[in-house]
């Protein structure tokens, strides 16, 4: 086993191991096989890391912004020299297929060089008028916790602007998939960023998050991951009153309209779905369709769907790979099971591979009974449901009829329908026409119980920023 494949932690500028020298194995998805190991973090290292954090946070802050940039461009070109092997551990760790690892860094990197660029604008004061402006101040020390499914691009969404704002952060990481926070920490080291202006921990989640935000050194929790722990996490936060930014779990909507090309719908449904075997918050998972394309359509998609290869990851002719981990399948087997003992039909797919790894098929279901689970928990795997609607009022109750609000996604061909569904939908965003990942200059942040803050753009950095108002009669 190679050193690449022990993932230590990063504490005040050192690579480590805990303190107690316990690790984690790491599991191949795609043969259930053991491949590596992540170290686990104590309380001492936790406190280690808020020491280091606390000691830097006078320096970085006053680090003025265009060398924060800077530093942070750095780390982007260093980042780029690494994506072959960076994404190649991906791909094992996860199990996504290798191009779509390869896409992941790339937004990775666009999104520190976005902050590394925009770094001086957005930390610049402004004036409102005469008399007064506005002095964007670092609010303190980031806690980050980032999941599993995209570990490369969502730790980077946390650190990349936390750092342009100056704020020191300690990242903890998801243990299944470790190499990308590590990949990244790595660069920036390599960039020069002072020692405990970013710490990396793994370990045991609820004593780490417990720690870290139980101390009033943390002023700000940034967490993406399900609605549930979000919800435990922001209710620890409010005892020391921490800005939260939570990015929670999704039900997306899809809604078809009749005058839209069902080909050209069924193939971007199923190549975004599936690409990554549906563990995406804002994957769809609910296809509304017009009822007099509903068959043509349905029967579409099916054919799509059952042409997706699925094999090794590292196969450049696979369009899914395995899910994540054996929790997934599991929940995909009863999901399943409780919308055909409820009625539903199983059009394709509603069963594990029998081969070594952790292999679902794609799977689609129609006539799904409105109290189905599946309707009301999160998936986050390759399964959709399949239903028809008869009017405009009538999609749209639907879409909206789940506690998540993240995204929604619109096929139609005409602007006053697409408008129409632009302001109907209770999402934090709607695609129409299209689907894809968010881009580094654009803000993301959920509604109703997928959570709230913004993750992204100027208000990305601005979540890390206290804006202080100065009066004076001096100011021009």
């Amino acid at each position: 086993m190679s050193e690449r494949e022990n993932y230590k932690l990063f504490i005040d500028g050192a690579w480590r191991l805990g303190g107690d020298g316990d690790d984690l194995p790491l599991l191949n998805p795609a043969t259930a096989q053991q491949f590596g190991r992540v170290a686990v973090a104590t309380a001492s290292d936790l406190e280690d890391a808020l020491s280091s954090a606390r000691a830097s946070l006078r320096r970085w802050s006053n680090t003025p912004a265009r060398e924060r940039g800077a530093l942070l461009l750095r780390a982007a070109e260093i980042l780029k020299g690494k994506v072959e092997v960076a994404a190649a551990a991906l791909s094992r760790e996860q199990g996504k297929p290798l191009a779509d690892a390869n896409g992941e860094y790339a937004r990775a990197i666009e999104t520190v060089e976005w902050n590394g660029i925009h770094a001086e604008k957005v930390s610049a004061s402004f004036p409102i008028d005469q008399n007064r402006m506005i002095v964007p101040e670092a609010i303190g020390v980031v806690a980050a916790f980032t999941p599993w499914n995209y570990p490369a691009v969502l730790s980077a969404r946390k650190v990349a602007p936390a750092l342009a704002a100056g704020c020191p952060v300690i990242l903890k990481a998801a243990e299944e998939t470790p190499s990308a926070a590590v990949h990244l920490v790595e660069a920036l080291e390599e960039a020069g960023i002072p020692p405990g202006v970013v710490s990396l921990v793994f370990g045991n989640p609820r004593m780490i998050s417990e720690h870290l935000l139980g101390s009033p050194s943390v002023r700000v929790l940034s967490f993406t991951g399900s609605t549930p722990v979000g919800k435990q996490l922001a209710r620890i936060a409010a005892n020391n009153l921490q800005r939260c930014i939570l990015e929670l779990g999704g039900h997306s909507p899809v809604v078809v309209f009749e005058d839209t090309d069902v080909s050209r719908a069924a193939s971007a449904i199923s190549e975004y779905k599936f690409r990554f075997a549906g563990q995406s918050c804002n994957a769809p998972s609910r296809i509304l369709v017009a009822r007099s394309i509903y068959r043509d359509f349905l029967a579409r998609l099916v054919q799509t769907v059952e042409r997706i290869k699925i094999g090794l990851p590292d196969d450049p002719e696979t369009g899914m790979g395995p899910m994540a981990n054996a929790r997934r399948l599991e929940a995909m087997e009863r999901l399943t099971k409780d919308a055909v003992a409820r009625g539903a039909s199983v059009e394709t797919g509603g069963e594990r591979l029998h081969r070594p790894g952790f292999y679902w098929k794609p799977t689609i279901l129609s006539n799904v009974h409105p109290e189905s689970r599946i309707l009301h928990e999160e998936p986050f795997g390759p399964i959709l449901t399949v239903a028809p609607f008869d009017t405009i009022e009538e999609a749209i109750e639907e879409a909206n009829a789940t506690e998540y609000g993240l995204a929604s996604y619109v096929f139609s061909d005409s602007p006053d329908l697409q408008q129409q569904m632009v302001r109907s939908l209770s999402t934090g965003a709607v695609s129409v026409n299209f689907l894809k990942g968010v881009s580094a200059d654009a803000p993301l942040g959920g509604i109703k119980q997928s959570g709230y803050g913004y993750e992204g753009g100027v208000e990305g950095v601005r979540a890390f920023q206290n804006l202080k108002l100065v009066n004076s009669a001096n100011i021009l």
